[in-house]
């Protein structure tokens, strides 16, 4: 926009002034066709607004590299003022959220301060919650498309067998008015009528192969499978393909901003989501010492009580089916429980200690009693055998005593004819 004024007695003309939308006299959308749609547009002026660093108060800033999932997007309940993530640790990597505006503006006291560990693996969770609904439809949309997918290309065959054969008519009907004795136009016309004809045969034997190869629809094995992956989101969350820099885009599109206020040992968060919606969480804060790798006790318990029944690599395996991440958040592997292991002093397992304590798995109760194991589950769902589990999918502790007592091998007995 250019303005004219007059400066000492001439005119004087100022242009490249910016004016915002508001402002604007005139608006007249799709007025020329456009490389991108008008909602693509604005979507990008959003991103080109929010990746601007210090141009307002109120922008979130480009993604930046480090672990902290939320960089640019807290905000201080106490001040108003956006937080800074900081990064300390030996290795540089453990990330710390800090308000410290009123400190580099006016030389007063930080505002607040708190660890990443509880905050990021908190929101994280709600996140995972909202878009969880998404994945199931995502899956189920996948049903649906390879079915219209196919529905579309044999209608776009179809059609183009009709056009076929209405210009292979049409060739015939203009052989047919030539004159006999013009040899040449009869011989040219004649061409393009045996044209027409292996082009309508080819459209036939396109639609014929469809009509061959029909899907019938998804099985139900493979309904099954896919609405169980589309409502996996979480294990794909903290898959090993998933970068931080992609987490961060995800929770962008979600998250507007999150309000923070520090209250005695909490974190009283609000979370304004994109189209305006709020959720209010409470999150612990860290406890002093704790870092960005720390697992809850409860997960060193779990793995001290199952390395009394299974090699590291069988609780990696557990850990992942009960969907239990690292404290990285990644998937466990051998080495990671060895050196869980190792840092709690936890004695590795040894071949042959079950049947020293007296204990036996559900393979070789079954073994013991004559039964298969699904028999043996029955009896320990009936309450027949006694039984223990650490966790869902550890396997079954059964004392080696009970599977002895004489009620528990009358219930075998009787159950050993039934059929499976």
């Amino acid at each position: 926009m250019s303005k004219a004024t007059i400066e000492n007695g001439r005119k004087r003309i100022v242009r490249g002034i910016r004016v915002e939308r508001p402002q604007w006299q005139v608006l007249i959308r799709d007025h020329h066709e456009g490389y991108i749609s008008w909602d693509a547009f604005e979507r990008n002026q959003r991103l080109i607004s929010d990746n601007a660093n210090g141009k307002s108060w109120a922008s979130r800033g480009a993604v930046r590299r480090g672990e902290a999932l939320l960089a640019g997007l807290f905000r201080c309940g106490h001040c108003g003022r956006k937080l800074h993530v900081a990064y300390g640790g030996t290795k540089g990597d453990v990330a710390r959220y800090h308000c410290q505006g009123a400190f580099l503006n006016h030389g007063t006291k930080r505002c607040i301060s708190f660890g990443s560990l509880r905050v990021d693996v908190a929101v994280a969770a709600e996140v995972i919650e909202r878009i969880q609904p998404l994945g199931v439809e995502a899956a189920l949309a996948a049903l649906e498309t390879r079915g219209r997918e196919q529905g579309e290309k044999r209608r776009q065959v179809e059609l183009a067998l009709e056009q076929a054969r209405f210009e292979a008519a049409h060739a015939r009907r203009q052989y047919d008015a030539v004159d006999p004795d013009n040899r040449l136009v009869a011989g040219e016309l004649e061409r393009r009528w045996n044209e027409r004809l292996k082009e309508e045969r080819r459209r036939q034997d396109e639609l014929d192969a469809l009509e061959v190869a029909v899907w019938p629809g998804p099985s139900p094995a493979e309904r099954e499978e896919l609405l169980r992956l589309g409502a996996d989101v979480e294990r794909a969350w903290h898959a090993e393909g998933a970068t931080a820099a992609t987490r961060k885009r995800i929770l962008r599109m979600l998250i507007e901003e999150i309000v923070v206020r520090v209250e005695d040992d909490g974190l009283d968060l609000v979370i304004r989501w994109a189209g305006d919606d709020h959720t209010a969480l409470r999150v612990r804060k860290n406890r002093t010492g704790q870092h960005r790798w720390s697992l809850d006790a409860d997960v060193v318990e779990l793995v001290r009580a199952m390395a009394r029944q299974m090699p590291d690599a069988a609780i990696a395996a557990v850990l992942n089916r009960s969907g239990t991440p690292t404290g990285k958040g990644k998937s466990w592997t051998r080495s990671h429980v060895a050196s869980l292991r190792n840092h709690h002093d936890i004695a590795v397992y040894r071949e042959g200690e079950r049947a020293n304590r007296g204990e036996a798995t559900l393979d070789e109760a079954a073994d013991a009693l004559a039964v298969s194991p699904a028999t043996v589950r029955r009896l320990i769902a009936e309450g027949a055998l006694p039984a223990s589990q650490h966790c869902k999918g550890a396997p079954w502790v059964i004392r080696i005593a009970d599977l002895q007592r004489a009620e528990v091998v009358e219930a075998a007995a009787r159950r050993r004819g039934d059929p499976e």
